[in-house]
């Protein structure tokens, strides 16, 4: 999907959230140097909580062929759905799902959503006219989960829900009809686990949020398939704070992860047996020792990184080398401090 800038060229978008009472999409037309200039806000017909730090990996996402965006309305129960066929977000409709939505993923068609308020799951097939409720998938997590992100492997047939109440990672199988099968939930590597991303080979990266130790974050990797997760390298540290965001590579080499607590972008080497280490601590830097920084997404080609720190009200974004070295292209204003989600194509 690419976005006609003024000057002819064409781009892609980055998508958030406000997550205010009455939410919107703020959508930003990226150019061809990684530079961002905003289209606009957009009604999501949904209302966010209107509080800062909305857990919230997923809670904006492109579906994977790029013609829709998903955002989940936390205060409303509900998730939007918008056509961004052309880039500029058009809203299809609202749909009803559970209480306090924060999470959503989507394989070919097959949407879940994670419900928070009261913990569980329920999926959607997406249609062009909005999604529909596929009958019998509603599945509840235990009540102490306090789940933070769902996400598919990378051949559909394979949930995963990180729990940091439980500090549990769950693998579920999922059948041809969309349904879920039996849980396999393993302890995670480290404890809070957090946000994650899935490369095309398997390897499930976790954030671990060691629940705000001061210079304690980390992030481990397990192998997802067949309906199972297998640890690989337990909690290799990166010396920052707060880490609780990954997105791995196109290329399935490296994984970039967010530190809230001090600003920096920290960059782990992903093996071919699905071994991480530590290879940069501060790749990427927004504001040195600043909180706020959240939220993340590589764009559809994976040239760019950007992420949103939500203290500043900004957008950062940097230029991914194919070394995975990060370079800066700038930053943006005009966020709300109640900023959530980021989805870029």
């Amino acid at each position: 999907m690419e976005a006609q800038m003024e000057d002819g060229s064409m781009a892609g978008v980055v998508y958030v959230q406000s997550n205010e009472a009455n939410n919107e999409v703020i959508a930003f037309a990226r150019g061809e140097g990684g530079e961002l200039s905003r289209m606009g806000s957009f009604g999501t017909g949904g209302k966010g909580t209107g509080v800062p730090h909305l857990t919230s990996q997923g809670s904006v996402i492109l579906t994977g062929d790029g013609r829709f965006l998903l955002v989940a309305n936390a205060a409303s129960d509900d998730v939007s759905l918008f056509s961004v066929a052309d880039g500029r977000p058009d809203l299809v409709g609202t749909t009803a799902t559970g209480p306090a939505p924060r999470s959503v993923t989507e394989h070919e068609g097959l949407v879940y959503v994670l419900d928070t308020g009261e913990p569980g799951l329920i999926a959607f097939r997406l249609r062009e006219g909005g999604l529909e409720p596929v009958a019998g998938s509603s599945r509840s997590l235990p009540p102490g989960a306090d789940p933070a992100q769902v996400g598919f492997g990378p051949d559909g047939r394979t949930l995963v829900v990180t729990e940091r109440g439980t500090d549990s990672i769950v693998a579920f199988p999922v059948d041809d009809e969309g349904l879920l099968g039996e849980p396999v939930r393993i302890p995670s590597s480290g404890p809070t686990p957090y946000g994650f991303a899935v490369s095309s080979a398997g390897t499930l990266v976790v954030t671990e949020a060691f629940r705000a130790e001061k210079g304690a974050a980390a992030a481990s990797s397990y192998l997802v398939g067949d309906g199972s997760v297998t640890p690989v390298t337990r909690s290799v540290g990166n010396g920052r704070s707060e880490i609780c965001w990954a997105v791995v590579t196109r290329d399935d080499r490296h994984a970039f992860t967010t530190n809230f607590a001090d600003g920096a972008v920290s960059r782990y080497a992903i093996g071919a047996d699905g071994s991480l280490t530590i290879d940069d601590p501060v790749a990427g830097l927004a504001v040195e020792g600043a909180t706020g920084l959240r939220d993340e997404d590589l764009t559809g080609g994976g040239r760019y990184l950007y992420a949103i720190d939500a203290d500043a009200g900004r957008v950062f974004g940097w230029a991914v080398g194919d070394d995975g070295t990060l370079s800066p292209v700038g930053s943006w204003e005009g966020l709300p401090s109640t900023v959530a989600g980021l989805a870029a194509s």
